[in-house]
């Protein structure tokens, strides 16, 4: 009876399992999803620079409405004013925001914690870049009142107040919520949570900019820090560390000694599943 032999794979089928796939195509497959997981969370943001585009008329008597209500109020409290003005201008206000990012930088770098430290720089630049982009796209007035409150320059949507502490309390979040004592985790989201939808309102109750403005400025700081955050889970993933989630952080190690693996500036190249020629010995002719 003949003895029946098995032939190798070629090449290109052993390339098409999935258990061969190279550093190549995992990082490709990763950036795919990455960019949907992207575009579906930047959906409502589009939705929204939509209607706001197109002069939606629901949105438009929402927005007119809720203004003219809260400047009434505003106008009847002038102590009120001034509490408002003050969270708004010193508490929340983006310079404020970016400062305490800026900090946290500086203490991740002398905690050696590159790429964390870049991840949370890009981020804050990329949201302020962005908001300002759009701003000068969509080139939005701000609400007009009789008797107005309160002034600010620019135009309207996005709130650049609202995307920056969207963007902002992020940051804070991901990064620091691991050194936080897991009986305490949640007055941090509270407290974040309570920043974002407090800057919202001081904004529209001051008359300075539109309902849709505020939830444009939430929606649009929300799509830049999901696109970095991906990017960065793909690092960790990359080098062997777990996947997270929001309420671990970004980088749970940060509470160890070692927060991230070091620098490989020269990285050795990955075993190959293909056969070798065992070496030659020298022999004299």
């Amino acid at each position: 009876m003949a003895q029946r032999t098995t032939r190798a794979p070629r090449p290109g089928v052993r390339a098409l399992n999935p258990r061969h796939l190279g550093a190549d195509a995992t990082f490709g497959t990763r950036l795919v999803l990455a960019a949907v997981a992207t575009a579906v969370v930047a959906v409502p943001f589009a939705l929204a620079l939509v209607l706001v585009e197109s002069q939606w008329a629901p949105l438009h008597r929402l927005d007119r409405t809720t203004a003219e209500r809260l400047h009434q109020t505003a106008l009847e409290h002038p102590g009120w004013v001034r509490v408002l003005e003050f969270f708004s201008s010193y508490v929340w206000d983006p310079v404020t925001m970016r400062l305490l990012v800026a900090a946290v930088v500086v203490w991740l770098l002398t905690r050696r914690a590159w790429r964390l430290a870049a991840w949370a720089s890009v981020t804050a630049v990329a949201g302020g870049l962005i908001g300002l982009l759009t701003k000068l796209m969509v080139e939005r007035a701000r609400p007009h009142l009789p008797d107005p409150v309160s002034h600010a320059p620019g135009f309207s949507f996005p709130s650049g107040h609202a995307m920056t502490a969207t963007t902002s309390c992020a940051v804070l979040l991901l990064i620091l919520i691991p050194l936080v004592p897991r009986a305490w985790r949640p007055l941090p989201w509270v407290v974040a949570v309570v920043a974002v939808l407090g800057v919202g309102y001081t904004r529209v109750a001051l008359g300075v900019h539109w309902v849709s403005d505020v939830v444009g400025g939430w929606l649009l700081g929300i799509t830049v820090v999901t696109a970095t955050t991906l990017v960065f889970e793909a690092w960790r993933l990359d080098t062997g560390r777990r996947r997270t989630t929001p309420a671990q952080g970004l980088e749970p190690e940060l509470s160890s000694a070692t927060p991230e693996p070091p620098l490989d500036l020269h990285p050795v190249p990955a075993p190959s599943d293909e056969p070798h020629d065992p070496p030659r010995t020298p022999h004299s002719g």
